[in-house]
Protein backbone atom coordinates (compact mmCIF):
# COMPACT_ATOMS: atom_id res chain seq x y z
CA UNK A 1 0.00 0.00 0.00
CA UNK A 2 2.82 2.41 0.83
CA UNK A 3 4.50 1.76 -2.53
CA UNK A 4 1.22 2.34 -4.34
CA UNK A 5 0.77 5.67 -2.53
CA UNK A 6 4.34 6.72 -3.38
CA UNK A 7 3.71 5.84 -7.01
CA UNK A 8 0.54 7.93 -7.09
CA UNK A 9 2.44 10.89 -5.57
CA UNK A 10 5.15 10.65 -8.21
CA UNK A 11 2.50 10.57 -10.93
CA UNK A 12 1.28 13.99 -9.81
CA UNK A 13 4.64 15.58 -10.70
CA UNK A 14 5.32 18.22 -11.87
CA UNK A 15 3.35 20.22 -9.30
CA UNK A 16 1.62 23.57 -9.79
CA UNK A 17 1.59 23.20 -13.57
CA UNK A 18 -1.37 25.58 -13.77
CA UNK A 19 0.05 27.99 -11.17
CA UNK A 20 3.42 29.21 -12.51
CA UNK A 21 3.65 32.08 -10.02
CA UNK A 22 3.49 29.66 -7.10
CA UNK A 23 6.09 27.42 -8.76
CA UNK A 24 8.43 30.41 -9.29
CA UNK A 25 8.06 31.53 -5.67
CA UNK A 26 8.84 28.05 -4.37
CA UNK A 27 11.82 27.79 -6.76
CA UNK A 28 13.17 31.13 -5.57
CA UNK A 29 13.00 29.83 -2.01
CA UNK A 30 15.00 26.75 -3.06
CA UNK A 31 17.57 29.00 -4.78
CA UNK A 32 17.81 31.23 -1.70
CA UNK A 33 18.31 28.17 0.52
CA UNK A 34 21.04 26.88 -1.80
CA UNK A 35 22.75 30.30 -1.76
CA UNK A 36 22.58 30.49 2.02
CA UNK A 37 23.99 26.99 2.47
CA UNK A 38 26.80 27.71 0.03
CA UNK A 39 27.60 30.96 1.83
CA UNK A 40 27.72 29.17 5.20
CA UNK A 41 29.85 26.35 3.84
CA UNK A 42 32.22 28.62 1.87
CA UNK A 43 34.91 28.89 4.61
CA UNK A 44 35.00 25.11 4.97
CA UNK A 45 35.08 24.10 1.30
CA UNK A 46 38.25 23.83 -0.77
CA UNK A 47 38.46 25.77 -3.97
CA UNK A 48 36.75 24.48 -7.09
CA UNK A 49 33.28 23.78 -5.65
CA UNK A 50 31.27 26.93 -6.47
CA UNK A 51 28.15 25.03 -7.57
CA UNK A 52 28.03 22.31 -4.93
CA UNK A 53 24.81 23.42 -3.17
CA UNK A 54 23.13 24.69 -6.33
CA UNK A 55 22.91 21.34 -8.10
CA UNK A 56 20.35 19.94 -5.59
CA UNK A 57 18.24 23.10 -5.95
CA UNK A 58 18.11 22.71 -9.74
CA UNK A 59 17.27 19.01 -9.46
CA UNK A 60 14.48 19.64 -6.91
CA UNK A 61 13.03 22.48 -8.97
CA UNK A 62 13.02 20.33 -12.10
CA UNK A 63 11.48 17.35 -10.34
CA UNK A 64 8.83 19.33 -8.50
CA UNK A 65 7.84 21.95 -11.06
CA UNK A 66 9.00 20.74 -14.47
CA UNK A 67 11.74 21.36 -17.01
CA UNK A 68 11.01 25.06 -17.61
CA UNK A 69 11.20 25.95 -13.94
CA UNK A 70 14.26 23.72 -13.65
CA UNK A 71 15.95 25.61 -16.50
CA UNK A 72 15.10 28.90 -14.79
CA UNK A 73 16.63 27.60 -11.54
CA UNK A 74 19.72 26.44 -13.45
CA UNK A 75 20.29 29.88 -15.00
CA UNK A 76 19.76 31.79 -11.74
CA UNK A 77 21.89 29.38 -9.70
CA UNK A 78 24.66 29.53 -12.28
CA UNK A 79 24.74 33.31 -12.23
CA UNK A 80 24.73 33.46 -8.42
CA UNK A 81 27.52 30.89 -8.14
CA UNK A 82 29.53 32.69 -10.83
CA UNK A 83 29.14 36.08 -9.18
CA UNK A 84 29.71 35.12 -5.54
CA UNK A 85 31.95 32.02 -5.57
CA UNK A 86 34.00 31.98 -8.80
CA UNK A 87 37.27 33.92 -8.82
CA UNK A 88 37.40 36.86 -9.10
CA UNK A 89 34.40 36.99 -6.79
CA UNK A 90 31.54 39.48 -7.10
CA UNK A 91 32.17 39.95 -10.79
CA UNK A 92 31.30 38.30 -14.09
CA UNK A 93 34.86 38.27 -15.42
CA UNK A 94 35.53 35.32 -17.75
CA UNK A 95 38.94 33.84 -17.03
CA UNK A 96 40.22 30.70 -18.80
CA UNK A 97 39.35 28.57 -15.78
CA UNK A 98 35.92 30.19 -15.49
CA UNK A 99 34.96 28.98 -18.97
CA UNK A 100 35.71 25.41 -18.00
CA UNK A 101 33.78 25.58 -14.69
CA UNK A 102 30.74 27.19 -16.36
CA UNK A 103 30.79 24.66 -19.20
CA UNK A 104 30.88 21.81 -16.70
CA UNK A 105 27.98 23.38 -14.77
CA UNK A 106 25.87 23.85 -17.91
CA UNK A 107 26.52 20.26 -19.00
CA UNK A 108 25.52 18.77 -15.63
CA UNK A 109 22.44 21.00 -15.22
CA UNK A 110 21.22 20.39 -18.79
CA UNK A 111 21.67 16.64 -18.35
CA UNK A 112 19.78 16.62 -15.04
CA UNK A 113 16.89 18.71 -16.38
CA UNK A 114 16.56 16.63 -19.56
CA UNK A 115 16.65 13.30 -17.71
CA UNK A 116 14.01 14.47 -15.22
CA UNK A 117 11.88 15.83 -18.06
CA UNK A 118 12.03 12.54 -19.98
CA UNK A 119 11.26 10.54 -16.85
CA UNK A 120 8.23 12.70 -16.08
CA UNK A 121 6.94 12.38 -19.65
CA UNK A 122 7.35 8.61 -19.49
CA UNK A 123 5.66 8.54 -16.11
CA UNK A 124 2.74 10.62 -17.40
CA UNK A 125 2.35 8.29 -20.39
CA UNK A 126 2.42 5.29 -18.06
CA UNK A 127 -0.24 6.89 -15.85
CA UNK A 128 -2.48 7.51 -18.89
CA UNK A 129 -2.05 3.93 -20.07
CA UNK A 130 -2.76 2.64 -16.57
CA UNK A 131 -5.94 4.70 -16.41
CA UNK A 132 -6.96 3.43 -19.86
CA UNK A 133 -6.30 -0.16 -18.75
CA UNK A 134 -8.37 0.40 -15.61
CA UNK A 135 -11.26 1.81 -17.65
CA UNK A 136 -11.07 -1.10 -20.09
CA UNK A 137 -11.01 -3.57 -17.19
CA UNK A 138 -14.09 -1.94 -15.65
CA UNK A 139 -15.87 -2.04 -19.01
CA UNK A 140 -14.97 -5.71 -19.47
CA UNK A 141 -16.20 -6.50 -15.96
CA UNK A 142 -19.47 -4.65 -16.62
CA UNK A 143 -20.03 -6.40 -19.96
CA UNK A 144 -19.16 -9.77 -18.44
CA UNK A 145 -21.64 -9.34 -15.60
CA UNK A 146 -24.30 -8.11 -18.01
CA UNK A 147 -23.71 -11.20 -20.16
CA UNK A 148 -23.97 -13.44 -17.11
CA UNK A 149 -27.18 -11.69 -16.10
CA UNK A 150 -28.72 -12.12 -19.55
CA UNK A 151 -27.70 -15.77 -19.82
CA UNK A 152 -29.14 -16.46 -16.39
CA UNK A 153 -32.39 -14.69 -17.27
CA UNK A 154 -32.64 -16.53 -20.57
CA UNK A 155 -32.25 -19.87 -18.79
CA UNK A 156 -34.93 -18.89 -16.32
CA UNK A 157 -37.23 -17.93 -19.19
CA UNK A 158 -36.55 -21.26 -20.92
CA UNK A 159 -37.40 -23.11 -17.71
CA UNK A 160 -40.61 -21.13 -17.42
CA UNK A 161 -41.56 -21.92 -21.01
CA UNK A 162 -41.04 -25.62 -20.39
CA UNK A 163 -43.28 -25.38 -17.32
CA UNK A 164 -45.98 -23.70 -19.41
CA UNK A 165 -45.64 -26.34 -22.12
CA UNK A 166 -46.10 -29.08 -19.52
CA UNK A 167 -49.67 -27.91 -18.87
CA UNK A 168 -50.66 -28.99 -22.36
CA UNK A 169 -49.29 -32.52 -21.99
CA UNK A 170 -51.35 -35.30 -20.45
CA UNK A 171 -48.81 -38.12 -20.48
CA UNK A 172 -47.41 -38.55 -16.95
CA UNK A 173 -43.93 -39.64 -18.06
CA UNK A 174 -43.63 -36.70 -20.44
CA UNK A 175 -44.75 -34.30 -17.71
CA UNK A 176 -42.15 -35.74 -15.33
CA UNK A 177 -39.44 -35.38 -17.99
CA UNK A 178 -40.41 -31.75 -18.60
CA UNK A 179 -40.43 -31.15 -14.84
CA UNK A 180 -36.87 -32.47 -14.59
CA UNK A 181 -35.69 -30.40 -17.56
CA UNK A 182 -37.32 -27.27 -16.17
CA UNK A 183 -35.74 -27.87 -12.76
CA UNK A 184 -32.26 -28.32 -14.21
CA UNK A 185 -32.49 -25.23 -16.40
CA UNK A 186 -33.79 -23.16 -13.50
CA UNK A 187 -30.96 -24.38 -11.28
CA UNK A 188 -28.30 -23.55 -13.87
CA UNK A 189 -29.88 -20.14 -14.30
CA UNK A 190 -29.74 -19.45 -10.56
CA UNK A 191 -26.12 -20.49 -10.10
CA UNK A 192 -24.61 -19.29 -13.40
CA UNK A 193 -24.01 -15.78 -12.06
CA UNK A 194 -21.65 -17.06 -9.38
CA UNK A 195 -19.81 -19.71 -11.39
CA UNK A 196 -17.35 -17.60 -13.35
CA UNK A 197 -15.01 -14.74 -12.70
CA UNK A 198 -14.37 -12.08 -15.36
CA UNK A 199 -10.64 -12.78 -15.11
CA UNK A 200 -11.04 -16.55 -15.33
CA UNK A 201 -9.86 -17.01 -11.73
CA UNK A 202 -10.48 -20.20 -9.79
CA UNK A 203 -13.18 -20.35 -7.12
CA UNK A 204 -12.88 -21.72 -3.62
CA UNK A 205 -14.97 -24.85 -3.30
CA UNK A 206 -16.68 -23.73 -0.10
CA UNK A 207 -17.75 -20.44 -1.68
CA UNK A 208 -19.14 -22.45 -4.61
CA UNK A 209 -20.89 -25.32 -2.81
CA UNK A 210 -22.67 -23.44 -0.01
CA UNK A 211 -24.86 -21.23 -2.24
CA UNK A 212 -25.39 -24.18 -4.61
CA UNK A 213 -26.81 -26.29 -1.80
CA UNK A 214 -29.05 -23.44 -0.71
CA UNK A 215 -30.37 -23.08 -4.27
CA UNK A 216 -31.10 -26.81 -4.64
CA UNK A 217 -32.99 -26.98 -1.33
CA UNK A 218 -34.89 -23.80 -2.14
CA UNK A 219 -35.84 -25.16 -5.58
CA UNK A 220 -37.18 -28.35 -3.98
CA UNK A 221 -39.61 -26.42 -1.78
CA UNK A 222 -38.67 -28.56 1.24
CA UNK A 223 -38.13 -26.28 4.23
CA UNK A 224 -37.12 -29.05 6.64
CA UNK A 225 -33.95 -30.09 4.81
CA UNK A 226 -30.64 -28.97 6.33
CA UNK A 227 -27.31 -29.06 4.47
CA UNK A 228 -23.81 -29.06 5.98
CA UNK A 229 -20.77 -28.29 3.81
CA UNK A 230 -17.36 -29.52 4.97
CA UNK A 231 -14.60 -28.42 2.60
CA UNK A 232 -10.89 -27.75 2.86
CA UNK A 233 -10.53 -23.96 2.68
CA UNK A 234 -7.68 -24.28 0.17
CA UNK A 235 -9.65 -26.44 -2.28
CA UNK A 236 -10.28 -24.53 -5.50
CA UNK A 237 -12.41 -25.05 -8.59
CA UNK A 238 -11.51 -24.14 -12.15
CA UNK A 239 -14.20 -22.30 -14.18
CA UNK A 240 -14.40 -25.09 -16.79
CA UNK A 241 -15.40 -27.63 -14.15
CA UNK A 242 -18.00 -25.43 -12.46
CA UNK A 243 -21.15 -26.30 -14.45
CA UNK A 244 -20.54 -30.09 -14.60
CA UNK A 245 -19.68 -30.26 -10.91
CA UNK A 246 -22.69 -28.10 -10.02
CA UNK A 247 -25.03 -30.42 -11.93
CA UNK A 248 -23.53 -33.56 -10.38
CA UNK A 249 -23.87 -32.25 -6.82
CA UNK A 250 -27.34 -30.90 -7.60
CA UNK A 251 -28.46 -34.26 -9.01
CA UNK A 252 -27.12 -36.08 -5.96
CA UNK A 253 -28.95 -33.70 -3.62
CA UNK A 254 -32.15 -33.83 -5.65
CA UNK A 255 -32.00 -37.64 -5.58
CA UNK A 256 -31.55 -37.58 -1.80
CA UNK A 257 -34.46 -35.18 -1.33
CA UNK A 258 -36.78 -37.02 -3.70
CA UNK A 259 -36.06 -40.62 -2.67
CA UNK A 260 -34.21 -40.52 0.65
CA UNK A 261 -36.73 -38.17 2.29
CA UNK A 262 -39.78 -39.25 0.33
CA UNK A 263 -41.74 -40.24 3.46
CA UNK A 264 -40.69 -37.45 5.81
CA UNK A 265 -40.44 -33.66 5.90
CA UNK A 266 -37.04 -33.27 7.55
CA UNK A 267 -33.56 -34.53 6.83
CA UNK A 268 -29.86 -33.73 6.83
CA UNK A 269 -27.51 -33.72 3.85
CA UNK A 270 -23.76 -33.56 4.42
CA UNK A 271 -21.41 -32.53 1.63
CA UNK A 272 -17.76 -33.23 2.29
CA UNK A 273 -14.69 -32.68 0.14
CA UNK A 274 -11.49 -34.50 1.03
CA UNK A 275 -8.31 -35.60 -0.70
CA UNK A 276 -8.18 -39.29 -1.55
CA UNK A 277 -4.41 -39.63 -1.55
CA UNK A 278 -2.34 -37.31 -3.72
CA UNK A 279 -4.02 -38.00 -7.04
CA UNK A 280 -7.78 -37.70 -6.39
CA UNK A 281 -10.35 -35.46 -4.77
CA UNK A 282 -13.39 -37.06 -3.16
CA UNK A 283 -16.73 -35.25 -2.95
CA UNK A 284 -19.44 -37.06 -1.00
CA UNK A 285 -23.11 -36.13 -0.69
CA UNK A 286 -24.49 -38.09 2.29
CA UNK A 287 -28.08 -38.12 3.52
CA UNK A 288 -29.72 -39.75 6.55
CA UNK A 289 -32.67 -40.96 4.54
CA UNK A 290 -34.10 -44.42 3.91
CA UNK A 291 -31.09 -45.63 1.93
CA UNK A 292 -30.86 -47.61 -1.30
CA UNK A 293 -33.27 -50.44 -2.09
CA UNK A 294 -32.07 -54.03 -2.01
CA UNK A 295 -30.13 -55.07 -5.10
CA UNK A 296 -29.76 -51.51 -6.38
CA UNK A 297 -27.40 -51.22 -9.37
CA UNK A 298 -26.53 -47.75 -10.57
CA UNK A 299 -25.72 -49.01 -14.06
CA UNK A 300 -29.12 -50.63 -14.37
CA UNK A 301 -31.05 -47.77 -12.82
CA UNK A 302 -33.31 -45.93 -15.22
CA UNK A 303 -32.90 -42.55 -13.52
CA UNK A 304 -32.07 -39.80 -16.00
CA UNK A 305 -30.45 -37.74 -13.23
CA UNK A 306 -28.04 -40.52 -12.31
CA UNK A 307 -27.19 -41.04 -15.98
CA UNK A 308 -26.44 -37.33 -16.32
CA UNK A 309 -24.27 -37.39 -13.19
CA UNK A 310 -22.25 -40.37 -14.47
CA UNK A 311 -21.80 -38.79 -17.91
CA UNK A 312 -20.64 -35.46 -16.47
CA UNK A 313 -18.26 -37.22 -14.08
CA UNK A 314 -16.75 -39.03 -17.06
CA UNK A 315 -16.29 -35.68 -18.83
CA UNK A 316 -14.30 -34.50 -15.80
CA UNK A 317 -12.16 -37.69 -15.96
CA UNK A 318 -13.78 -38.84 -12.74
CA UNK A 319 -16.23 -41.44 -11.46
CA UNK A 320 -19.67 -41.16 -9.86
CA UNK A 321 -21.13 -43.88 -7.65
CA UNK A 322 -23.85 -44.50 -5.06
CA UNK A 323 -23.19 -46.37 -1.82
CA UNK A 324 -25.90 -47.63 0.54
CA UNK A 325 -25.90 -48.06 4.29
CA UNK A 326 -27.44 -45.77 6.87
CA UNK A 327 -28.81 -43.38 4.30
CA UNK A 328 -27.21 -42.98 0.90
CA UNK A 329 -23.80 -41.64 -0.11
CA UNK A 330 -23.25 -40.20 -3.58
CA UNK A 331 -19.51 -40.20 -4.20
CA UNK A 332 -17.66 -38.28 -6.90
CA UNK A 333 -13.97 -39.00 -7.46
CA UNK A 334 -12.04 -36.45 -9.51
CA UNK A 335 -8.39 -36.03 -10.46
CA UNK A 336 -6.62 -33.73 -8.02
Amino acid sequence: MRKAQDGMWIERLPLAADRPVLALCATNLLIAAALGLRWIADPYLPGGFPFVTFFPAVILASALFGARIGAYAGVVCGLLAWYFFVEPKQSFVLLPGTWLALAFYVLVVATDVLIIHWMQRANAKLARERELSRALAETRELLFRELQHRVSNNLQVAAGLITLQKRRITDADARDALDEASRRLALIGRISRQLYDAGGATRRMREFLEPLCHDVIEASGRTGIRCNVMVDHEATLSPDAAIPLALIVAEAMANAIEHGFADRDQGVIDIELTRDGEQRVRIEVRDDGCGLPEGFDIEGAGSLGLSIARTLASQLSGRFELVGGQGTTARLLLPA
